[in-house]
């Protein structure tokens, strides 16, 4: 049995279902991030796995104990919140040590543990100051030393950066990891930024009004995406509508082209409609090669954008975007010119 079992939760908000029939296994030491929109039921189960909720239906299991129906304060879980929820009376070693003293430990042992903590968080100059004298960051990575001071089964993070401006997320985010790391917590991040769940998750549960749509490794979702929703969601996806030409040779039709996907078909069948998925990136310039799928397409716009030139053609009407590396070498075509749009059998996708 995995550490973390979740099987058939559900919750119910009166007639409206938040969660349906939600089931994942997590292992000890696996940092699982759940990804979606607004509204998917991301936190609503974050809050049942705390104890914040309880499911209408389903079962929660830590470590071969059923906590469905047991109270937060006996689960052995560490929370951090978005809006940090520290105490602006105490200091900082005083929130950190605020929950072993609530468990009874003795004086002693809390200065040691939160000493171990503030080195850990490498905030050790900081122990007497108060919230209000430290900058978001700080306050964040005082949060994260109190949810884990009490040494819990499982640390859950309700979207922790979100209020932090972009460079302070990016540096915390790797703190986060490199410290779940280091002491082989079981950890469930929340958050709406795929490029974050990317970043940092030994596998993604991408979710979409209270269901699972693809749970997976980062590269997996985001290379082989197994739903429209999903595909839409994470990065930058062309999405075409094609036509299933030959379904035991894997051909489809896209704007007036025949090609061949690698991918499986399903239950597809031979002249039915379908809509599949190329990544920008996926795709080159230049003659048709052998062995890949090349489309006839006009440049319609180039887009500079940094690192990358992002350069926008339509294949009889279809439009199809490409990403190539910013290369001042290499002269990038011009507005109106025709090209030849190149990407393998393994890029092209099927999406349910």
């Amino acid at each position: 049995m995995a550490f973390l079992e979740i099987s058939n939760l559900q919750k119910r908000f009166g007639t409206q279902t938040a969660v349906h029939d939600f089931s994942i296994s997590i292992e000890k030491g696996e940092f699982i991030t759940f990804l979606g929109p607004s509204g998917c039921g991301k936190t609503t189960i974050l809050r049942m796995l705390a104890g914040f909720e309880t499911p209408s239906n389903g079962r929660i299991v830590f470590d071969g104990k059923d906590v469905t129906h047991v109270p937060t304060n006996q689960r052995n879980v560490g929370m951090v919140f978005q809006s940090y929820a520290l105490f602006p009376n105490m200091t900082v070693a005083g929130n950190i040590g605020f929950g072993l003293k609530v468990a009874g430990m003795a004086p002693g042992d809390i200065d040691t543990r939160v000493k171990e903590m503030l080195s850990l968080i490498k905030l050790d100059a900081l122990a007497d100051r108060y919230p209000w004298q430290m900058s978001g960051g700080q306050q964040q990575r005082v949060a994260l030393a109190r949810a884990i001071a009490n040494k819990p089964k499982v640390l859950l993070l309700d979207e922790p950066l979100s209020a932090l401006d972009a460079k302070i997320r990016i540096s915390l985010r790797e703190e986060i990891r490199a410290l779940q790391r280091e002491l082989n917590i079981t950890t469930v991040f929340v958050t709406h930024d795929q490029e974050e769940a990317l970043s940092i998750s030994d596998r993604i549960v991408v979710l979409s009004e209270g269901r699972s749509e693809q749970t997976g490794a980062p590269s997996a979702i985001y290379n082989f995406p197994r739903t429209r929703f999903v595909a839409s969601f994470i990065g930058t996806l062309n999405q075409v509508p094609a036509e299933v030409v030959d379904a035991a040779n894997s051909s489809i039709r896209i704007a007036g082209h025949v090609l061949t996907t690698s991918n499986p078909l399903g239950n597809l069948k031979s002249g039915q409609q379908c809509m599949v998925a190329i990544r920008p990136e996926a795709i080159t310039l230049g003659a048709p090669q052998a062995g890949k799928n090349a489309l006839n397409a006009v440049v319609d716009e180039v887009s500079f954008l940094g690192s990358i030139v992002r350069i926008r053609a339509k294949a009889s009407e279809q439009p199809i975007s490409l990403d190539v590396f910013n290369d001042p070498s290499q002269t990038l075509p011009q507005r109106g010119e025709a090209v030849s749009l190149n990407f393998s059998y393994d890029n092209l996708l099927i999406l349910e």
